[in-house]
């Protein structure tokens, strides 16, 4: 057989992305002195193997899938994935690229790249995978929804338009299980199937290079034994189809003819010869017996090689050997032999001599087929001298990371050249010599060649083995931060009640900016365990703003802000301040919730590590390394949650200290219109605007909010003993304020604010008795009262006093307190009394007019009131202002309030108040 050891030259370099070329899409072939090579990629290169240079570029519009060389019409046909066939005339360029790009590229690169006009495209279909050409007929395999299809095309004369004709002949191979992709687009199968034509001695079949035309020619005996005596009489060319699922089916193509003018059972033209159980990466022919001298001069002459064995490779090494030969009684009888090779295999080829050359990702090994190549086995005495070896001992070459092999028509007698593609994109060309008969006296030109080959091995095993090394440097950083990641989960779930190792505080300030003062948000992550926070974590601040308060049914905005972590050590800290508001027109709609998480994204950090380790061992996981993630795309650790209320914002610039001066509070944006107004009527103007006629117009907006005297001194007594009840619960009210301590050391019961957008806000705190609800006499309450002249503010003023009394009923509901004995039978009267003035709109009476609250500002300020115990259905009482006791209106609550009973709770009222206008109608009240 051809020597040990290669020599390798290296012919030229091509591009590849990063990690290698992924296998089952390059082709090399080879034709005189041209090598037409694809890489996977959109590019066609042709490399000039007499000039040593790169001579043409042509540029597909997807990747190339296939490549196939018809030398007689020297013309070569091309698959591109998801478009269809093209043709390349090799005499004429100039008919099949555009000429409109070719000129400006060829002025920028040393070689030109010529993109492939449109019409170049032969037979157009997104659903071919492969195709063979012979002299009359084009065969293509198209990939159908649950089955693969061969369809047969009349291909031109000699010399005529290489375009085929119409279609002559259709047949449905089996079915298989279609992969799950993305909806709509077309999903490339993971293993292209192989096609092989298969012809008798002349039968007209394509003469030249078997790698280049993609046929061969079988002996009669062994065509007649596989394919039967029908294609035998009509000397049909057969197609041999290897599938990715492993079976080996054939089709005679005159048999597929003649079927469309006689019609009968499909299933009848495709038979399944053997099934290797595993993806069929390549299909070939080869001659194993020795041959006279007259034979080879023969074949030499007619470039045509009879082989008399049939060869099929699986992508795991599986190998079946098919060879006609005579059993016991003198029979022809078709001989059949597997065979284990190392794998995955990654390409093959046929060469001389009964030899078969296939890569793996170590290395690139030939086995040898040939009648003698073997020793006859002394065990098995009865073994014919024409058949099969009984196993195969492949001998490296030394060479690794080969992609695809043709085996070169123009190696000198006795020798044998391949060519091949290494994964790098290296075109390599390496020489077997066969080896000497006995050993030879090493002289000093061979011995530098053989420190050259081991020196060019030793440098594809170490770029291998760096190769290698990346890969699993890769994969040890990713499991080291996937254990991170899960202490750091387990650690913030476990820790729910304590502190946790990882915490993010939120506080709020108003910065002063030169037209307005902006709320702000400052977050601050802190790392107080023992973990890291690497790569692939972020920290997730969602920003929700609520909907108007006078319009409940607009939905609120959200904002998401990402801010990468990293190396977050232990003991440290990132602080990040983000706007609030207010937006634009100087609207800040309250409340504002400030949500914080931990994103860990598991498709940054793990996608990577699941291609693998070689793309050489299983090239077609590289590209879907991503579907094995699950559906998450990470995971999310939430951390803090904050709500800004109306109560954290308001601003008190009269409680500034005597020493130091107040700052000035600009005022929200405000309308160039109004203002331009404003400066025309001149300063002995009164004041205009709606703010200004609100406030000289219609005296302020009251709610009032009555608390069980009780229920406030046990909930506040262990953090404000010794201070009186009402300065203690200002100072509750007040406790996220940045004016809590100002109100701490005056001992302050009432104070006034500013809202956010510059009106005034006045917070009374007083005792009250509440009689007539508990026989026992009347109930000590403490009155929460708010003013303002914005009605708005005074809701979202009322709508954060209200959240703070549940959360602090929720918690004292639960020391089981017992409520006191109320007179239901007199609160059902009064609901009965006023039930139909729970309808929507303004009731007004002499002096003033009391707020019924219903519809969408009822709902969204008492969706977190408190409910009533004890009654059938939860209500809560909205009182006069002034104190009328007939005045009693029942307001449905939002359901979902649950607590348990509490005497506290049964002393929250609501009152709501506001004075109508003397000589204006309702529709013109409701509009002030």
């Amino acid at each position: 057989m051809a020597g040990g050891t290669p020599r390798v030259h290296y012919l030229a370099g091509f591009s590849c992305p990063l990690g290698g070329l992924a296998a089952g899409k390059p082709r090399v072939l080879c034709h005189e002195a041209d090598v037409f090579l694809s890489t996977g990629s959109e590019f066609v290169y042709v490399y000039d193997q007499e000039g040593g240079l790169l001579t043409a570029v042509y540029r597909f519009p997807d990747q190339v899938w296939h490549l196939q060389l018809l030398a007689p019409r020297r013309a070569l046909y091309v698959l591109c994935a998801r478009r269809g066939i093209y043709c390349l005339s090799l005499d004429t360029p100039s008919r099949s690229v555009s000429q409109a790009n070719k000129d400006s590229e060829e002025d920028e690169l040393p070689y030109p790249v010529m993109p492939v006009d449109p019409d170049a495209c032969v037979l157009p279909d997104a659903t071919l995978c492969a195709f063979t050409v012979l002299d009359d007929m084009l065969v293509a395999l198209a990939q159908g929804p649950t089955q693969w299809k061969m369809q047969l095309f009349e291909h031109p004369c000699l010399g005529e338009d290489p375009q085929p004709g119409g279609q002559i002949g259709e047949v449905e191979l089996s079915t298989y299980t279609p992969e799950i992709g993305i909806p709509g687009k077309p999903t490339a199968p993971h293993f292209l199937p192989v096609l092989c034509c298969l012809s008798l001695p002349g039968s007209g079949a394509p003469h030249g290079h078997p790698q280049a035309c993609g046929g061969f020619t079988l002996e009669e005996a062994l065509f007649g034994l596989l394919f039967g005596a029908d294609a035998t009489l009509l000397e049909s060319p057969v197609i041999l189809c290897g599938l990715p699922d492993g079976q080996l089916c054939c089709v005679a193509l005159r048999a597929l003819v003649t079927s469309r003018s006689a019609p009968g059972d499909p299933k009848a033209l495709v038979r399944i010869l053997h099934h290797l159980e595993e993806p069929v990466v390549f299909i070939g022919a080869l001659k194993t017996e020795p041959q006279t001298e007259e034979a080879v001069e023969s074949e030499l002459s007619s470039m045509e090689v009879h082989s008399d064995c049939l060869v099929a490779l699986g992508h795991h090494g599986r190998t079946l050997a098919i060879k006609a030969s005579f059993d016991k009684s003198g029979n022809l009888v078709p001989e059949l032999q597997e065979y284990f090779l190392p794998g995955p295999v990654l390409c093959a080829a046929c060469g001389t001599g009964g030899r078969i050359y296939h890569s793996t990702p170590s290395d690139l090994r030939v086995v040898d087929l040939a009648q003698g190549s073997v020793p006859l086995d002394p065990q098995q005495p009865n073994r014919a001298p024409g058949s099969l070896p009984p196993t195969l001992c492949p001998t490296s070459l030394s060479v690794c990371s080969v992609l695809t092999v043709s085996v070169s028509p123009r190696a000198p007698a006795g020798e044998t050249e391949l060519l091949a593609l290494s994964a790098k994109g290296r075109l390599m060309s390496c020489s077997l010599r066969p080896k000497s008969p006995g050993p030879t006296r090493m002289t000093s030109a061979s011995a530098d060649r053989k420190i050259k080959e081991l020196l060019s091995g030793i440098g594809d095993v170490s770029e291998r083995v760096s190769f290698l090394k990346k890969a699993v440097d890769q994969r040890n950083k990713a499991l080291t931060s996937l254990n991170e990641a899960m202490n750091v989960s387990c650690a913030l779930l476990s820790s729910r009640e304590g502190p946790r190792p990882i915490s993010c505080t939120t506080t709020t300030s108003w910065s002063h900016l030169p037209l307005q003062d902006v709320l702000t948000a400052t977050c601050l992550l802190q790392n107080s365990g023992d973990f890291s926070l690497d790569r692939g974590w972020t920290l997730c601040i969602q920003v929700l703003t609520s909907s108007s308060a006078l319009d409940l049914d607009a939905a609120g905005s959200a904002v998401t802000y990402t801010i990468p972590v990293d190396r977050l050590g232990p003991g440290s800290q990132r602080e990040v301040t983000l706007p609030l508001g207010p937006t634009e027109s100087g609207v800040l709609d309250l409340p504002v919730t400030v949500s914080c998480a931990l994103f860990y994204s598991l498709r940054e950090v793990v996608g990577g590590a699941l291609a693998p380790s070689d793309p050489l061992e299983d090239p077609f996981l590289e590209e879907h390394a991503l579907d094995l993630l699950p559906e998450q795309e990470g995971i999310c650790l939430p951390l803090s949650r904050l709500t800004v209320d109306m109560l954290r914002c308001l601003r008190f610039p009269g409680l500034a200290s005597p020493h130091t001066q107040a700052p000035c509070l600009l005022s929200p944006a405000r309308n160039p219109v109004d203002t331009f107004l404003e400066a025309c009527c001149g300063p002995s103007s009164e004041p205009t605007g709606p703010a200004s006629l609100r406030a000289k117009y219609l005296p302020p907006s009251v709610a009032s909010i009555k608390v069980s005297a009780e229920l406030l001194r046990t909930a506040l007594e262990d953090a404000h003993s010794g201070v009186p009840l009402c300065s203690a619960t200002l100072q509750w009210l007040l406790a996220e304020n940045a004016a809590v301590d100002i109100v701490k050391a005056r001992a302050l019961s009432s104070v006034q604010g500013v809202a956010p957008n510059g009106t005034d806000i006045h917070l009374i705190i007083r005792e009250v008795a509440v009689t007539d609800l508990c026989p026992a006499g009347p109930i000590q309450a403490v009155e929460i009262q708010v003013e303002s002249s914005s009605l708005a503010d005074m809701c979202r003023a009322h709508h954060a006093i209200v959240g703070r009394m549940q959360a602090m009923v929720r918690e004292q509901a639960a020391q089981s307190s017992s409520p006191p004995d109320l007179r239901m039978q007199y609160l059902r009267q009064i609901h009965a009394n006023h039930e139909v003035s729970t309808c929507a709109g303004l009731s007004h009476q002499p002096g003033h007019q009391r707020v019924t609250l219903a519809g969408p500002l009822c709902r969204q300020m008492l969706s977190s009131c408190p409910a009533w115990w004890g009654w059938p259905h939860p209500q809560v009482w909205a009182w006069p202002w002034a104190g009328q006791r007939g005045g009693v209106t029942p307001l449905s609550c939002l359901p979902g309030s649950t607590c348990s009973p509490s005497h506290a709770c049964l002393a929250v009222l609501c009152s709501w108040t506001t004075h109508h206008l003397p000589g204006r109608g309702p529709r013109e009240r409701q509009r002030a």
